[in-house]
């Protein structure tokens, strides 16, 4: 191992979870708007959504270890949990925190959903938008990868395509949903 490799773990532990966790939120938008039809089926949907987000998870828990292991900036529990404590790029790495912590809310309330009500797992859930948002001005503002041309083009297209799926989700559920007339025998 040399002095780097806990670097470039972390670099593309944090890059990996990032778009997973855009593939997780554009299925979820599929999921919940429909607009790919009823195929595939909406239970095979909902099944690569959940192993989608536990990814996220598993590849922020490595960027994170990472970050600690590594020796060139030092990462110790407070900044890994306390947002806006570090002093490497404080807002940017504070964006991050946050985004893990709402990474965490919405997975953990999504793994005990039937102990929840519906409403609340659903106000929780609703914070996979301010998740990704945040998580992408980390991308794009700290870490040495943040001013490669692929990486540029790959987080515009990842906030285009969610900001275009997102936009047809509200419209339809702006839309009056047709009630069924109750049969007269």
């Amino acid at each position: 191992m040399t002095s780097q490799t806990w670097w470039y773990i972390a670099r593309s532990g944090g890059i990996v979870a990032w778009a997973v966790l855009s593939v997780s939120v554009f299925w979820g938008l599929a999921l919940s708007s429909r607009f790919l039809g009823k195929q595939p089926k909406p239970n095979w949907m909902l099944d690569l959504h959940r192993f989608l987000g536990g990814l996220a998870v598993v590849f922020t828990a490595v960027h994170v270890v990472a970050l600690v292991a590594d020796s060139y900036v030092s990462f110790g529990p407070v900044e890994i949990l306390l947002p806006f404590t570090g002093d490497y790029h404080p807002v940017a790495v504070g964006w991050g925190v946050l985004s893990m912590h709402m990474l965490l809310a919405v997975e953990i309330t999504s793994l005990i959903r039937k102990r929840l009500s519906k409403r609340t797992w659903h106000a929780v859930h609703l914070l996979s938008f301010p998740l990704f948002a945040l998580s992408t001005i980390h991308l794009l503002f700290v870490g040495s990868d943040r001013t490669t041309m692929p990486l540029r083009v790959g987080s515009l297209l990842a906030v285009g395509v969610i900001g275009v799926v997102t936009m047809i989700r509200v419209v339809r559920s702006d839309k009056p949903k047709a009630r069924s007339l109750p049969t007269r025998l």
